[in-house]
Formats: C-alpha cells, sequence, structure tokens
C-alpha cells in the first residue's frame, strides 16, 4: 500500500507566536495519526519558483491514513491556532509505492 506524504512549504511566516502555539498541538496531533517526521525547518535550498523558507516533510502509512490525520480533532484545533500566522502550500501527496 502507498504512504501518504504531508508536504508545507512555508512562503511567509508573519506571527512565529501562532506558529509556536501551532507547533505545540501539531506534533502530537500528527503523532496521534500515525505521522512519522521526516525534515522540519532544515536548510532548505530553493529552485524555480520556490522559496527557501521552513519546510516540512511527514510521512504515514498510508494515503488515506494522512487524510484522517489532517481532519481529526485535534489536527483542527492545531489549524485554528495558527489561523493567519503564515502562508504556506500545504499538500496531501500518495507515495508511488
Amino acid at each position: 500500500m502507498p504512504k501518504g506524504y504531508w508536504v508545507s512549504a512555508y512562503r511567509t511566516i508573519s506571527d512565529p507566536e501562532k506558529l509556536a502555539a501551532y507547533n505545540k498541538l501539531a506534533g502530537p496531533a500528527v503523532e496521534a495519526g500515525g505521522g512519522r517526521i521526516l525534515a522540519r525547518g532544515s536548510r532548505v535550498v530553493a529552485h524555480d519558483a520556490g522559496i527557501a523558507e521552513r519546510t516540512v516533510l511527514i510521512e504515514f502509512d498510508s494515503f488515506e491514513q494522512a487524510v484522517a490525520a489532517h481532519e481529526s480533532a485535534a489536527y483542527q484545533e492545531a489549524l485554528v491556532a495558527l489561523s493567519d500566522g503564515v502562508e504556506r502550500d500545504f499538500r496531501i501527496v500518495e507515495g508511488i509505492d
């Protein structure tokens, strides 16, 4: 069964306090949903139209698990805390294997 991935590329971080509040809630929500953080805030080299800002990559055992974790009450609470504190491109993608 193909794995699922959350890919989050931040364009701007306008409110670091909101991001910190989100991180406190999102980490446990991701873990409860079966997610494993593979990259978070590491060095980034951007190409084409990319922006060298915070990037997060989280792996789940399946695409369905990744979607369910995003829809969970715990993660939705984290999104409320984040609100307009950042601008990011967030995607859930299915792996090829």
